[in-house]
């Protein structure tokens, strides 16, 4: 990482999460699009259902929890987990179907500015790493298509006029898998 032109090596592995509110916003102010790229997925959770609300409840009573939040073996195991995920095999009509979808992004008619090469880079990782936690050594179109909202909405920006029509940036995504071909094996 660089601050004010002084690298600073970050520990591996280096995760960074955030959330977002989406009630209270004052005093914050919304991530720069150049920000908002760097992460690789956004998830929407929503509430809890009544169970895990209860148990959220149970563990935070309880005085037993540990205040570690990942034992430092499971740290470096993490290094090797991604290092196998990296080797997830990707044919090269999957790998094209992420660059055009990443690509049509950008052609839709609803969107401002849309996703950046970056994003076919997460879009590509992410489908690796979800295919080897699937027991998998090799990368469906399906595991694109269930990675692209989450991976590519919050880096598009939907024009005013498509905002103003409710036209969320999750709608284009899921336009934009419906109009462009999947690869199908042996074609």
């Amino acid at each position: 990482m660089t601050v004010d032109m002084e690298t600073v090596m970050l520990p591996r592995p280096f995760m960074l999460m955030a959330t977002q509110n989406p009630i209270e916003l004052e005093g914050t102010f919304p991530l720069p699009e150049a920000q908002l790229d760097r992460f690789l997925l956004r998830l929407e959770v929503g509430y809890p259902s009544e169970a895990e609300e209860g148990r959220c409840s149970r563990v935070s009573r309880s005085r037993t929890r540990s205040t570690r939040w990942w034992p430092s073996r499971t740290l470096r195991s993490c290094c090797g987990w991604q290092a196998l995920c990296r080797r997830v095999y990707v044919d090269a009509s999957v790998r094209d179907y992420v660059v055009s979808l990443t690509r049509a992004t950008r052609a839709h008619a609803d969107v401002k500015l849309g996703a950046s090469p970056r994003a076919s880079l997460g879009l590509h990782q992410a489908a690796q790493t979800l295919a080897g936690i699937r027991g998998r050594a090799y990368v469906l179109p399906d595991d694109v298509k269930y990675l692209a909202v989450p991976t590519l909405a919050h880096r598009l920006i939907a024009k005013t006029e498509a905002r103003l029509r409710g036209h969320a940036a999750a709608d284009i995504v899921r336009e934009v898998l419906e109009s462009v071909p999947v690869p199908v094996e042996g074609m």
